[in-house]
């Protein structure tokens, strides 16, 4: 007889999808999502329905490799694990002794959203080896920085409330694409008469089945949302009760968005003053209106201010207060969890005797070629494929092809990192080991059991890290922590929303929603204040709340623009989850295209299906042009991530983007930068 078990989706998503895993001779026939789950509620998205696929490809890596050709010529030789550890034990020592425990890097990112195979026995194996640690800013870090801003805490709108919406904005939120399961909602909040509308410089699918679509330009969301305050604020339509309790400065924002006329909004967005009035109107006076706003936006230069100000919105509303009201970027901060405990950075002190030096993800070209004092001699790479989704490509494979850089790369597929490996390990999927979850787009905690045996040798990464541990020496207890003992680690955290909730608890129920509201009532963050400033209000300061075009856009740089006058935005791909499905053949047919708008098109004489070499001072990749409606003229659209190793040129579109860092947070600006687009021979 089938057996039914569960598991969670491990991928980088905001639903945190509770699955259920059907299992026949110690084999999974099917996935689905578990109906009980109040958010998955019985589906997965078109990625994860076909994850079997993923799980029992031929191409799945299966035993440790070693190179045997040149490095990103993809050559290796299976051998033994015992081997395998034990020369990487040993590289890595004779690298920290030659050069100091600095020298080695980890490198990772959210390839699993699990907190034990994502931020436990690996950060505790950095921690007492003394390596650099990396600052992770690759996707959020900019939003993150300006939602802190704004609120304090990284709290929002339950998905679940938004059915109760009678105006939704998706600003630089693809619902359909990478967020499906909040789009139930809003379509229940749609059939009882609510209005949705899309912000955003493409047209995607969640675009095309809005109420109405707003094209904004490139990193102008800031100046959007200051033009909606300039009407909301001239128009008498904020809540002066609200704001007079729970907020501090407005007399002060007052002023400062008397620059933002709608005139000047219109001309820096793009977007018509008439409909920006109408849309400011709209916001403030249809009652309850929900933002679910999502990390395109800051993925620009000013990221982190255009989040912060959006953000700002539902205060000067008192939309906080409203069952749909408020706003969502992410929910992950209420999961407050003992991190501390899990991933032990006071064994740094062990080892260093102070705080190892921090390294940006996002600067990793400049991190493998140019950091001294001392340079990045080892590389370790999991839950993530910098080769292809860091920015700056080029400087980033020449930093990966150094002969003096030993590199071990932990991954289920031979990607575009995997090439450069020294050692590559193979590492089993999240159907295949214990893992706690939380989420980011809700507020549930999950656990999750292996549904499946491993195939061939695959390993965890926490089986991998223990096992390098012990042949570091590391004698510390915590490495011989069971995957259990980390979860109550983790469990053990004494704050209100978690306190309760145990392993008992999670093993029997699976999915617990957090204490966030008594009996299961609506959490409403911030309905009575308590943000989690220093004056406990939403602080406005208006008087840093402006408007910077970024370096690279239409009102950027002017002789970069005279150079590269298309601004290229590189959203990511609906049915790639960033580089996870690269391999697919239609997903690398997707990430193969470059959006372009029919005039810009006909000046350079391109046409749908022809190659087009894509460039700018930093590097050149070759796409197939589709001229279609999704983009404005002035702006070109290259959905994302491929893998490089697919293409002819072995270029992405990384190797365009810059490794220009945003206002806050540290973050990639992705989608700030400047191109020009030329027909290019087959």
């Amino acid at each position: 007889m089938p057996d039914l078990r569960h598991s969670v989706c491990a991928l980088d998503c905001p639903d945190a999808c509770s699955v259920l895993v059907t299992v026949q001779d110690g084999k999974a026939t099917r996935l689905r999502g578990n109906p009980e789950h109040p958010v998955t509620r019985g589906f997965l998205c078109g990625k994860v329905a076909r994850y079997l696929e993923r799980e029992y490809a031929p191409s799945r890596l299966l035993y440790p490799m070693r190179r045997a050709g040149a490095k990103g010529e993809g050559r290796f030789v299976r051998v033994a694990w015992d081997a395998a550890l034990d020369e990487i034990a040993a590289r890595l020592q004779a690298v920290a002794a030659e050069f100091g425990p600095e020298a080695i890097l980890p490198y990772s990112y959210a390839g699993t959203m699990g907190l034990l195979q994502g931020s436990g026995m690996d950060r505790r194996f950095f921690h007492r080896l003394g390596a650099s640690r990396l600052d992770r800013t690759i996707c959020s870090s900019a939003g993150g920085a300006g939602l802190i801003e704004a609120l304090g805490f990284k709290y929002g709108t339950e998905p679940e409330q938004f059915r109760h919406s009678k105006l939704i904005l998706a600003w630089g939120a693809n619902v359909l694409g990478t967020n499906v399961h909040l789009w139930p909602f809003i379509v229940e909040a749609r059939r009882n008469g609510a209005k949705f509308y899309t912000i955003d410089p493409r047209k995607n699918r969640t675009g095309a089945a809005a109420d109405k679509h707003f094209f904004i330009n490139p990193g102008s969301d800031t100046a959007l949302a200051l033009g909606m305050m300039h009407v909301i604020i001239g128009d008498k339509l904020h809540d002066a009760d609200y704001i007079e309790q729970h907020t501090t400065g407005f007399a002060e924002l007052a002023e400062r968005v008397k620059q933002y006329p709608p005139e000047r909004a219109a001309a820096l967005t793009g977007i018509a003053k008439d409909e920006i009035v109408a849309l400011a109107r709209e916001y403030a006076t249809t009652r309850p209106a929900a933002i679910r706003l999502n990390y395109g936006v800051q993925r620009s230069e000013r990221g982190a201010m255009a989040v912060r100000t959006i953000a700002l919105l539902p205060a000067l509303i008192g939309s906080w207060k409203e069952v749909g009201g408020g706003l969502q970027l992410s929910t992950s901060q209420a999961f407050r969890l003992n991190r501390a405990g899990l991933e032990r950075e006071d064994l740094q002190m062990r080892s260093l005797g102070r705080e190892a030096r921090i390294l940006n993800m996002s600067s990793l070209g400049q991190v493998l070629n140019e950091v001294a004092g001392p340079p990045v001699k080892a590389l370790v790479v999991y839950n993530s494929n910098p080769a292809a989704i860091a920015p700056n490509q080029n400087a980033v494979r020449r930093g990966l092809q150094r002969h003096d850089l030993f590199t071990v790369v932990l991954e289920q597929f031979q990607n575009d990192t995997a090439d450069y490996a020294d050692f590559l390990l193979p590492a089993t999927t999240f159907l295949e080991h214990s893992d706690l979850y939380l989420a980011y787009g809700h507020y549930y905690l999950q656990l999750a059991r292996p549904a499946l045996a491993p195939p061939g040798e695959a390993r965890s990464n926490v089986e991998v890290f223990r096992a390098l541990a012990a042949r570091m020496g590391f004698d510390d207890p915590c490495f011989l922590d069971s995957d259990d003992d980390m979860i109550r680690t983790l469990l053990d955290s004494g704050h209100p929303f978690v306190r309760g909730i145990t392993l008992e608890e999670l093993e029997r129920e699976h999915s617990v929603r957090l204490r966030v509201a008594l009996n299961g009532d609506p959490f409403l963050p911030f309905a009575n204040g308590g943000f989690g400033t220093p004056s406990g209000k939403c602080e406005f300061r208006a008087e840093s709340l402006q408007y910077t075009p970024p370096v690279e856009s239409r009102f950027g740089d002017p002789a970069l623009r005279a150079s590269f006058p298309l601004e290229l935005i590189s959203p990511k791909h609906d049915d790639s989850m960033n580089s996870t499905f690269g391999n697919r053949p239609e997903n690398d047919a997707a990430t193969a295209t470059l959006h372009i708008e029919a005039a810009d098109a006909a000046a350079r004489g391109i046409s749908t299906g022809d190659q087009v070499r894509v460039f700018n001072d930093r590097g050149v990749c070759l796409l197939r042009a589709q001229v279609d409606g999704v983009v404005r003229q002035g702006v070109v659209c290259a959905p994302s991530v491929r893998w490089a190793r697919m293409s002819a040129d072995r270029r992405s579109i990384n190797a365009l983007a810059s490794e220009r860092l945003t206002d806050m947070g540290g973050g990639p600006t992705f989608y700030s930068c400047l191109v020009q687009v030329e027909k290019s021979g087959d």
